[in-house]
């Protein structure tokens, strides 16, 4: 009663009744919050251009600004984030309406976390706030429905991602919890926690991050052997796993085992097979006793990957940026070499 006559609760819970409740309420600040940011950090890249998709350059109903967080270059890919995400909202719900299929569920839904123009995925601020954009839109549905877990999934991730590891960790544990309670398949289960074990790692906690991850790489082989995408993701983050503890020999063995199966399967411009290709480098130079010719394996595996990675995703893309750093320390441990020698 003292925070209602005082602390202006009546007004505040009109506002939040009027929202739909609680959660949608947060939602829908945390999104309008995180559009914000999104535009701010976006602003000098998509400075003097329009929108894709509604072709103005401030929202007409919103007034908030451009973003652009894919591969796209030069004038393509700017857009609002709401713009995208009614875009996303629009596609899904006609499937959804329709009956079309799970395939095409799974395609429409990607549309929420992919550029329609690169094919490439959204990152860093735009990605957090198109988390909120999609966990706004299906907040309101029942607990075990598909539209809200997946919603639950983008938003941990676009947290992960902005390097809200707190937060995305709340949410992707709250997010595993309800999957053991309402039950769901055995994929399901193994891609919620391959992106727990993701958090984990990026919050610190590599032992957690290792062991989630050797667990789903052996269910992953255990059910769809090793001529498989996910399979070789899980492969993938196992072995950045083992790097980060300084597992070098093992990591190497898993790499040098399932390295060529990416470059099979998913080819050499697919982003998992970029990655591998990185990680591999990073433990033939930052091994302890790396010889002189690990660093140059080293630094010739990342002159080529940085050269695929700018040409798929462009030069100021995070992921070509991440790179390209480690190639500059690959040059660095290789001159040191060279001059020891």
């Amino acid at each position: 009663m003292q925070h209602w006559k005082e602390g202006g609760h009546d007004k505040l819970c009109k506002l939040i009744k009027k929202a739909g409740g609680a959660e949608q309420y947060n939602a829908n600040k945390k999104y309008t919050e995180a559009v914000a940011v999104a535009a701010e950090a976006c602003a000098e890249d998509t400075k003097g251009q329009t929108c894709y998709i509604c072709t103005q350059a401030l929202h007409w109903k919103t007034k908030e600004g451009l973003v652009r967080g894919c591969a796209c270059r030069g004038t393509s890919g700017v857009a609002h984030v709401s713009c995208l995400a009614e875009q996303a909202k629009i596609l899904f719900a006609e499937a959804e309406e329709n009956n079309l299929g799970e395939k095409v569920l799974v395609e429409r839904w990607d549309r929420w976390h992919t550029c329609s123009l690169c094919e490439q995925l959204h990152h860093g601020v735009v990605m957090c706030a198109l988390g909120w954009a999609c966990w706004k839109t299906y907040v309101g549905r029942p607990e075990a429905d598909h539209g809200r877990l997946n919603a639950m999934r983008m938003l941990g991730n676009g947290l992960s991602i902005a390097n809200c590891q707190e937060d995305a960790l709340s949410v992707k544990e709250a997010e595993l919890s309800m999957m053991l309670r309402t039950g769901v398949s055995k994929e399901v289960m193994l891609a919620i926690q391959t992106n727990l074990s993701t958090t984990y790692r990026r919050a610190g906690r590599n032992e957690e991050a290792l062991r989630m991850r050797r667990d789903v790489y052996s269910e992953y082989l255990n059910i769809f052997g090793t001529q498989n995408r996910d399979t070789v993701g899980a492969a993938s983050n196992l072995a950045v796993s083992l790097f980060d503890l300084r597992r070098f020999e093992e990591a190497k063995s898993l790499l040098r085992k399932t390295l060529p199966v990416a470059q099979r399967v998913l080819g050499e411009d697919n982003d998992i097979t970029l990655k591998m290709r990185t990680t591999y480098a990073q433990n033939l130079f930052k091994a302890d006793g790396a010889t002189l010719d690990n660093v140059r394996e080293a630094v010739a595996t990342l002159e080529e990957t940085t050269r695929i990675a700018r040409r798929v995703f462009g030069g100021t893309h995070p992921f070509t940026l991440d790179i390209e750093d480690e190639l500059r320390d690959a040059r660095a441990a290789h001159e040191a070499k060279g001059q020891g020698a």
